[in-house]
C-alpha cells in the first residue's frame, strides 16, 4: 500500500516538475483544481448510488489524486505535504474516537454522535483566529445549497434554535408559500421572488431534517423519478414517430400519468396524481 501511495506522490511531483513536467498540471492552482475535487467527490457518490464497485474503485482513485495534487502544490509552497495531511487526519480520528483509542466507555451510536460533535465543537473553538466562535462556523460555503441548509439548521438546533415539532415547520412552509404568492401577485422584482423561493426551500430542508430525511437525497430521488418518467414520455412518443416538441402539454401529461401508474403497479388508466 505504502509503495503505491509513494508511487502516486512521485508521479504528481513529476507532473509538477518545472523542467519536463506537464504544462497543464503546472498551470493549476488550488482554486482551479477545487472544482475538479468537488466533481470527483460527486462521481464517487454516483458510483455508490449505482452499486458499481468496479467504478467506485476508479472514482476513489480519482479522488485520491485530488488530495495528492493539492498536497503537492502546498509542498511547493513549504506549507505542508501529503504525509502531513495523513498525519493530521489520523490524529483527528484518534482524538474523536476515545471509546476506541482511549478510556471512554460509550459504545452506542447516539452517545458516540454526541461525543463526536463535542470534539468538533472544541476543535472549532480552538480556531478563534478564523472566527470559529459561532455555532455555524465551519459549514463550508462550497457545499450544495440544500445540503448546507441542512447543516446550518442542525448547528442552530444544537444550541436550542429550532422548532419543537415538524408540524410547526409545516406551518412555516405555508407561511412562506403565502409570502411568495403575495410577491407574485404584486408583480415583485425577480430578486424579491428569488428571496422568497430561497426562504421556502430553506423551510422545506428544515422539514426534511425534522422527519430524519436527507433533503439532498430526497431531491436526488425526485430528480431520478422525473427523469425516468420524462424518458417514458419520450419513448412513447418515439414509438409513434414523434418528439415532445411535437406533442401538446395535455398529451404529455396523459403519458406522464400512464408512466406514473405503471411504476406504481396500477392500471395505466387509473387516476392518481
Amino acid at each position: 500500500m505504502t509503495r503505491n501511495i509513494d508511487r502516486l506522490i512521485e508521479i504528481m511531483a513529476r507532473l509538477r516538475a518545472p523542467e519536463g513536467g506537464c504544462p497543464w498540471d503546472l498551470a493549476q492552482t488550488f482554486a482551479t483544481i477545487a472544482p475538479y475535487t468537488v466533481e470527483e467527490a460527486y462521481e464517487v457518490a454516483d458510483a455508490i448510488a449505482r452499486d458499481d464497485l468496479a467504478d467506485l474503485k476508479d472514482e476513489l482513485g480519482d479522488l485520491l489524486l485530488q488530495v495528492v495534487f493539492h498536497a503537492r502544490m502546498a509542498e511547493e509552497q513549504d506549507a505542508f505535504a501529503f504525509d502531513d495531511v495523513a498525519e493530521a487526519i489520523a490524529d483527528k480520528m484518534i482524538r474523536r474516537h476515545p471509546h476506541v483509542f482511549g478510556e471512554a466507555a460509550e459504545r452506542d451510536v447516539a452517545t458516540q454522535t454526541v461525543s463526536w460533535e463535542a470534539a468538533k465543537a472544541a476543535e472549532r473553538a480552538g480556531k478563534s483566529s478564523r472566527g470559529a466562535a459561532s455555532a455555524l462556523a465551519g459549514v463550508a460555503l462550497a457545499l450544495p445549497a440544500l445540503m448546507r441548509a441542512d447543516k446550518l439548521q442542525r448547528r442552530a438546533a444544537r444550541v436550542g434554535f429550532d422548532w419543537p415539532e415538524a408540524r410547526q415547520v409545516l406551518d412555516k412552509i405555508e407561511e412562506e408559500i403565502g409570502e411568495l404568492r403575495a410577491e407574485l401577485d404584486a408583480g415583485a422584482r425577480p430578486d424579491a421572488v428569488e428571496d422568497e423561493i430561497g426562504d421556502l426551500l430553506f423551510a422545506l430542508a428544515n422539514l426534511a431534517r425534522h422527519l430524519d430525511i436527507d433533503p439532498e437525497a430526497a431531491l436526488r430521488r425526485g430528480n431520478a423519478k422525473f427523469e425516468r418518467r420524462f424518458r417514458a414520455i419520450e419513448a412513447a412518443l418515439a414509438a409513434e414517430g414523434r418528439r415532445p416538441e411535437n406533442a401538446s402539454l395535455e398529451e404529455m401529461e396523459e403519458l406522464w400519468q400512464r408512466a406514473k401508474a405503471i411504476e406504481r403497479g396500477q392500471s395505466p388508466g387509473a387516476e392518481d396524481r
